[in-house]
């Protein structure tokens, strides 16, 4: 059985810092694009990042840009998101994301997710 499994999310105060992880099991996922979506209250999900199968090509939301960092362990099939200056509106549930296609990364066609990690920004 395949399984994305996130951790790492919490409360934090605005301005401070958490880095998510999601490990895979089930099969490996050395080659497949990776990356993060998120869900806020009453809100659709959105694309924050994502990571090509090599590790050399990433992709980031607007609204992350310069804050946050995606990258890959194949070694430990994980992929990681660093958030750093987290404001408020970062508050959501975030979804790892696995697919062949790094275009797909994204709320809607990605083949694998996790079940989500709630991430809570207090101003």
């Amino acid at each position: 059985q395949v399984q994305l499994v996130e951790s790492g999310g919490g409360l934090v105060q605005a301005g401070g810092s958490l880095r998510l992880s999601c490990a895979a099991s089930g099969r490996s996922f050395t080659t497949y694009a990776l990356g993060w979506t998120r869900q806020a209250p009453g809100k659709e999900r959105e694309f924050v990042a994502s990571i090509n199968w090599i590790g050399d090509t990433t992709y980031y939301a607007d609204s992350v840009k310069g804050r946050f960092t995606i990258s890959r362990d194949d070694a430990k099939d994980t992929v990681y998101l660093q958030m750093n200056n987290l404001k408020p509106e970062d508050t959501a549930v975030y979804y790892c994301n696995a697919d062949r296609d790094l275009s797909n990364i994204g709320p809607h066609a990605a083949l694998y997710w996790g079940q989500g990690t709630q991430v809570t920004v207090s101003s």
